[in-house]
């Protein structure tokens, strides 16, 4: 079967940060037709419930269940909350959602998605080195880990073109708006790494709800925050970004 013709463009739609209560049936349908209407592609950067319970994601993947594309999802720490995020994957894939940890979805052999939760860990100068106590030195490693995922996925990945979903953000300048003293928990420039090492086309994130819309790593390229509540203060008509790739 051919695939898609690679100058033809894919119009994506992504957003995070759904924060699906169990009762909340119905809460989500306005929003899929939206996308129905205007993309080729959805991508979920996490935290698809919000005590992350399996009920969360039935409700959620009730509505999801209307979506006439393919969907594309990582977790977020919200996901984690009740230790069944295995169940959770589960629920969303009777829901046609791809889950992606550590590795990728290849979208009509021209489109290559790569997607991790991510970590925190601090930007730049600031980045939390692994150094003293040994809890200390495990929140670092997660950081890692979660590069080395990101790393091995975009590694895989010989598409045309490449996008990137995650919850944690890999750049400091999509947080700003956010307090300060929480930066290091939202996201890790280790993240940035292997993305300017492979390359892509955009990076999609959430979890910074009071963040800003747009920023890029140090090798120039495109970050978008797509945290469902920042989207509902700046474009309240649209709770996605749709970008053209």
């Amino acid at each position: 079967m051919a695939g898609r013709d690679p100058t033809r463009k894919v119009r994506v739609a992504a957003t995070g940060d759904l924060h699906c209560r169990e009762d909340q049936h119905g809460r989500f349908r306005a929003f899929v037709k939206h996308v129905n209407e205007v993309a080729d592609l959805l991508l979920l950067c996490g935290d698809l419930t919000d005590r992350g319970t399996v009920e969360e994601a039935r409700t959620l993947a009730e509505d999801l269940l209307a979506l006439r594309l393919p969907c594309v999802a990582v977790l977020g720490n919200h996901d984690h909350e009740g230790g069944c995020s295995k169940q959770i994957n589960t629920e969303l894939a009777k829901a046609n959602v791809h889950v992606l940890d550590g590795d990728h979805f290849v979208f009509e052999k021209v489109l290559g998605v790569a997607g991790i939760k991510g970590f925190g860990g601090g930007f730049g100068r600031a980045t939390l080195q692994a150094f003293g106590e040994g809890p200390t030195k495990a929140f670092v490693q997660e950081g890692v880990n979660e590069s080395l995922k990101l790393e091995a996925a975009l590694g895989q990945l010989d598409t045309p073109k490449k996008v990137v979903i995650l919850h944690y953000s890999p750049v400091a300048e999509t947080l700003v708006g956010e307090l300060p003293e929480l930066m290091p928990f939202l996201g890790t420039s280790r993240l940035a790494y292997p993305i300017d090492h492979y390359g892509a086309e955009v990076v999609f994130h959430g979890h910074s709800h009071h963040g800003s819309r747009e920023g890029k790593t140090p090798g120039g390229i495109r970050v978008l925050n797509v945290a469902m509540p920042l989207l509902a203060e700046t474009t309240p008509q649209q709770r996605f970004a749709l970008v053209e790739v």
